[in-house]
């Protein structure tokens, strides 16, 4: 048997024994989970597919328990808030005295446009929610998790943070940030008994894109391209997966013995990663663009 004959079956041996220990699962019996931007979509999935089998859910929104029937405790919390992140993380801590799962979902993103037609200040507060809220919350939790010696932190990224989407370069850039920050974070607290993993669904049928920010900066010359943009954008999302997907994902992470860093939600987000990681760069490029219909047609 040749060494490059042991070297793959050794590499598939130990691929095998990683796989075994994602899928083991650790017992949530009595353990608190944190969701921010659980009101509705991603969020109050996530929290119900939690609770389902055995956490004790706490979601947030800026509006607090707010309207409609839940199951879970809500709080109120704004992310872009230094004071409020530490109200609100401070009140689940004195109600039960832990936190063991936090999942970051909290975020809003800009109707496709071209990258100038946002102002810097509009550029900032996409990255004040998207990213320094996710910031502001690890800080106002990490100190918690490393007192216990265990925990859990899940950040709700996209498949955006691996690709570019030209006509949303923020979102993007913000989404790009977080697994940056992610990957960083877990090599920080691991030794800590603390994990973070990176969640990354592609399109999802949410709330989500009714409620776009509308770039604040509009100039004519994208005018034509940016109709048609979005026209794609509404096309794909009708045969977008739900949001019980990604909660179905979140949750795998969460209970995994070995986490992985990253769990790409739903068949579309898998094919994107393995097209991301294996496909020529031009093949991706072009990829993209024959997507968006970017060369000719109505563009």
């Amino acid at each position: 048997m040749s060494i490059i004959t042991i070297a793959i079956k050794a590499t598939a041996t130990r691929r095998l024994r990683r796989a075994d220990t994602e899928t083991e699962v650790t017992k949530p019996n009595g353990k608190i989970a944190l969701v921010t931007g659980a009101s509705s979509g991603i969020g109050q999935a996530t929290a119900q597919r939690l609770e389902a089998v055995g956490y004790k859910v706490y979601g947030t929104s800026r509006r607090g328990a707010g309207a409609g029937r839940r199951t879970f405790e809500m709080l109120p919390l704004d992310v872009t808030s230094n004071d409020s992140v530490a109200a609100a993380v401070g009140e689940l801590v004195r109600l039960e005295g832990q936190i063991d799962l936090l999942v970051n979902n909290a975020g809003f993103g800009v109707a496709p446009a071209a990258a100038e037609e946002s102002s810097i200040t509009q550029a900032q507060s996409i990255f004040d929610t998207n990213f320094f809220g996710i910031v502001r919350m690890t800080r106002a939790v990490v100190p918690h998790m490393r007192s216990q010696g265990s925990g859990r932190i899940i950040n709700i990224g996209s498949v955006l943070g691996f690709l570019p989407m030209p006509f949303a370069a923020l979102y993007s850039a913000s989404k790009h940030a977080v697994e940056g920050y992610s990957e960083s974070l877990d090599h920080e607290l691991r030794t800590r008994g603390i994990r973070v993993v990176v969640i990354e669904p592609a399109y999802t049928k949410t709330a989500f894109d009714a409620n776009f920010l509308e770039p604040d900066a509009m100039l004519d010359a994208y005018r034509e391209v940016r109709v048609a943009i979005n026209g794609r954008v509404k096309e794909v999302m009708e045969t977008a997966v739900g949001p019980a997907v990604v909660a179905e994902t979140v949750l795998k992470a969460a209970r995994a013995v070995h986490p992985k860093l990253r769990y790409t939600a739903g068949s579309l987000a898998g094919r994107l990663r393995l097209l991301r990681r294996f496909a020529p760069a031009g093949v991706v490029d072009a990829g993209i663009r024959r997507d968006l219909r970017l060369d000719g047609g109505a563009i």
